[in-house]
């Protein structure tokens, strides 16, 4: 059986969960798990991700697979709903809903006594310079007012553009709005602090924080590793070497033969390509891990084979390669194909086997 397989861990991952509380020790936490808990699996994440105060998700249907799987928990849809339906299914399940415009806020109404009690909060979303979703300054001030008149239980929610930058003068603008906002409206609940954020301003941890890309033993920042946040990788993606060869000085490997060969080498091929989510365009040099040690990845990613330099290593039919994980970080390979790590883990394909330990 080709053998390309993600091993999700358990402890690594309620380890991170524990960082975050380390980090936020007075405010509740909402555990992002949307996309798959970031290509995780959600199935397999909720174990261990059940200490959470509540989980974050983008769509109806994330939110009601959690349900399925028997969390209670409060969860909130951070794109809110789409349509007067999905309302319903909203309340019938007791998912808590994100507004950012005025038809949101109408089919919110439409329920509102149900809604209300059954306890859910609705979390009300502030544009303060990132322009994707939400309400700007003087109108968010209104519509929270409002709300909070109706009997609805509110949350002022934002998401900052640059918490990844120190000096972006945007972050002083948005922080700047999400204050005033907070305070026109008090009392107010308030949740503006991402991974990054939990780490730069704890000031604003406030009621909710909304760890992602952490709890799943990524970098939010480029200069930090994992390492340096005491976090640790939840997934190891590993494939198998399938074929051992030798190639000559002047030979070359791969689609387009782009690698030639300057003295003997020992290649092995190891079942792994864009097939399975590797990534294919490398901008500069990539590695994985054999053994704990790095080897350089030759010529192009194929749809389902990658070559990688032998040369001095015991390798055999079957060894084990680590394309990412513990020893080869998955931020260190975003980096090389110029990407992020959330886009790696996020994109893997159904093909690799998946495991949890």
């Amino acid at each position: 059986m080709r053998q390309a397989t993600v091993y999700i861990d358990s402890e690594a991952l309620q380890y991170n969960l524990n960082r975050v509380k380390q980090l936020a020790p007075t405010a509740k936490i909402v555990s992002m798990v949307k996309a798959n808990a970031y290509g995780h699996g959600v199935k397999d994440c909720l174990a261990a991700l059940a200490d959470s105060d509540a989980f974050g998700v983008a769509c109806l249907e994330e939110a009601i697979e959690i349900r399925e799987q028997g969390y209670q928990q409060p969860i909130t849809l951070i794109e809110g709903i789409f349509s007067d339906d999905e309302m319903q299914a909203a309340v019938d399940n007791s998912i808590e809903v994100i507004v950012h415009q005025q038809q949101q806020l109408d089919w919110l109404r439409a329920y509102k006594d149900a809604y209300i009690a059954k306890g859910l909060k609705v979390w009300v979303k502030l544009n303060s310079g990132m322009n994707r979703l939400g309400f700007k300054v003087p109108e968010i001030i209104d519509v929270i007012n409002s709300l909070k008149a109706e009997g609805f239980t509110c949350v002022l929610a934002m998401h900052f553009a640059n918490a990844d930058a120190d000096h972006h003068p945007l972050n002083d603008q948005q922080r700047a709005q999400f204050l005033q906002v907070k305070e026109a409206c008090a009392p107010v609940m308030g949740s503006c602090c991402n991974s990054a954020a939990i780490y730069k301003w704890p000031e604003l941890n406030f009621d909710f924080v909304r760890p992602g890309i952490m709890l799943y033993g990524a970098s939010p920042f480029a200069d930090k590793s994992v390492h340096d946040l005491d976090l640790k990788p939840v997934m190891t993606f590993t494939a198998e070497v399938i074929a051992l060869n030798s190639i000559q000085a002047g030979e070359s490997v791969g689609y387009g033969s782009t690698f030639v060969a300057d003295k003997v080498m020992d290649l092995a091929i190891v079942s792994i390509g864009y097939g399975d989510g590797y990534p294919r365009a490398f901008l500069k040099q990539n590695y994985v891990a054999v053994n704990g040690q790095p080897t350089r990845v030759i010529g192009r990613v194929a749809m389902d084979m990658i070559a990688i330099d032998a040369t001095g290593l015991d390798l055999k039919l079957g060894t084990e390669v680590e394309l990412w994980g513990k020893n080869r970080l998955v931020d260190d390979v975003a980096e090389a194909n110029g990407t992020i790590g959330y886009e790696l883990l996020c994109r893997l394909s159904a093909r690799p086997l998946r495991k949890t330990k």
